[in-house]
């Protein structure tokens, strides 16, 4: 790709643990696609998060339930790296990996409300925000949330989406009960974990 093709790029950037991932997460990367023009959306699964309190399903787990929420979505690519780096995963690290991958490409990281109230505990916020726009899908007043992240760096872009009821919290609780969760995360999702026997003992 020549110097002019990349500087035109909008490239999303997505990560998460997706523990599992649900409808909640497609809607908010489909709503980041069209309301910020992006050419292309990476979804990262985190590989050794640094800052869960409890250990996460296995990375092989979690990339293959990422590949069948997110696979056949236009405009997206489900990325392996962090899964596949040792150590702790840092989104720092990640988007300056990317930014040499793609010079000149502009990059909008993308989250839900939760992870940016967080944000300012993230490794080294100052150079993540430098190194990529952020953009926050809020469920409350934007100015409140801004507040709330202690975050010292400018208000993120806001990504509006419908309301949506689902968390992977609450799937892994209701998994463990014996609990449907047809309409939380998609079928094939749902069918990964039966067949893995993942989450009962959540």
């Amino acid at each position: 790709m020549n110097q002019d093709a990349a500087a035109a790029q909008r490239i999303g950037v997505f990560g998460g643990a997706f523990d599992p991932p649900h409808q909640g997460h497609v809607q908010l990367l489909q709503s980041a696609i069209r309301q910020l023009a992006l050419d292309t959306v990476l979804v990262i699964p985190t590989g050794e998060a640094w800052h869960k309190e409890r250990g996460l399903t296995p990375a092989r787990h979690r990339l293959a339930m990422a590949q069948l929420a997110f696979g056949d979505q236009p405009q997206v690519q489900v990325d392996a790296r962090e899964v596949e780096r040792t150590g702790p995963s840092y989104t720092v690290d990640t988007l300056t990996e990317l930014h040499a991958e793609h010079p000149g490409a502009t990059f909008y990281l993308l989250m839900g409300q939760d992870q940016w109230r967080r944000f300012g505990t993230w490794r080294r916020p100052d150079e993540v925000a430098a190194l990529a726009i952020i953009c926050v899908a809020f469920r409350a007043d934007p100015a409140r949330a801004q507040a709330d992240s202690k975050a010292d760096i400018a208000p993120p872009l806001s990504i509006a989406m419908p309301a949506v009821s689902a968390s992977s919290t609450a799937i892994r609780s209701a998994v463990a009960r014996h609990e449907g969760i047809d309409g939380l995360v998609f079928a094939p999702v749902a069918r990964y974990i039966e067949q893995h026997h993942l989450y009962q003992n959540s």
